[in-house]
């Protein structure tokens, strides 16, 4: 095996209001969990998935991604999310220091197999790689409720994921980062602090983390078009 993605899929999902951990939540009748499993099962880059979700739907999960041909394992994870990377990456293969690993949320269901080849292929050359998109709002640092000043938008961009690296820069930067204290947001931010340089590839509007109730409307009518579109096409 060369390329592992692990889906993390251990978060509350407190914000959506839901009763039931995030990413197990339907979105026109299909866990989040399963959609962003299937398109690395569709993206030919990609020979394992491993979930990482709560210790108490670890049965569940493996029951959801049962048509998930890749998948090489489910999981617990932890109370932060890179407790939860960590208890993925130790069910990375043997002898896997040159691989590259994948870390997605499974709150992003809308990935597709053609971004997530674009990151490996990235990852492959550079070492570690991100989808990123850029901001179309202006942008304001601020101090509690005053705005200091105005950045500059074409120097900032959206950090996505999947985020890849190769195992051994991962792993390195996890221990560096956990040495330190320090709580990450994303996988990249453990990268940056070894100063290592991270490709960016461009990412997608559509690859949007449900987080709040309003993104679970947006996404039923992405496949509320999508099924219409279908319809049209077949007429």
């Amino acid at each position: 095996m060369n390329t592992l993605a692990i889906l993390v899929a251990a978060g509350r999902g407190e914000r959506l209001g839901a009763d039931e951990p995030k990413a197990f939540l339907p979105i026109a009748g299909t866990a989040m969990l399963l959609r962003a499993a299937m398109a690395f099962e569709q993206a030919s880059s990609v020979e394992g998935v491993v979930a990482v979700v709560p210790s108490s739907e670890v049965e569940r999960a493996q029951e959801i991604l049962e048509p998930v041909r890749k998948l090489w394992g489910v999981t617990s994870g932890g109370p932060r999310r890179q407790d939860s990377v960590l208890a993925g990456l130790k069910l990375a293969p043997e002898d896997f220091e040159d691989g590259i690993v994948l870390v997605h949320d499974a709150a992003r269901p809308f990935v597709d197999h053609e971004l997530i080849d674009a990151v490996v292929s990235a990852a492959r050359l550079s070492g570690a790689a991100i989808p990123v998109i850029g901001l179309v709002d202006t942008v304001k640092r601020l101090e509690g409720k005053r705005v200091m000043e105005t950045l500059d938008r074409d120097t900032l961009g959206a950090a996505q994921t999947p985020q890849g690296f190769r195992y051994a820069l991962l792993a390195r930067a996890y221990e560096e980062a956990f040495r330190g204290g320090l709580t990450l947001t994303d996988e990249a931010m453990a990268v940056e602090r070894l100063g290592e340089p991270i490709e960016v590839v461009t990412g997608s509007a559509r690859n949007r983390k449900i987080t709040l109730p309003e993104d679970v409307v947006w996404a039923e009518m992405i496949l509320r078009g999508e099924r219409v579109g279908r319809s049209e096409e077949e007429k």
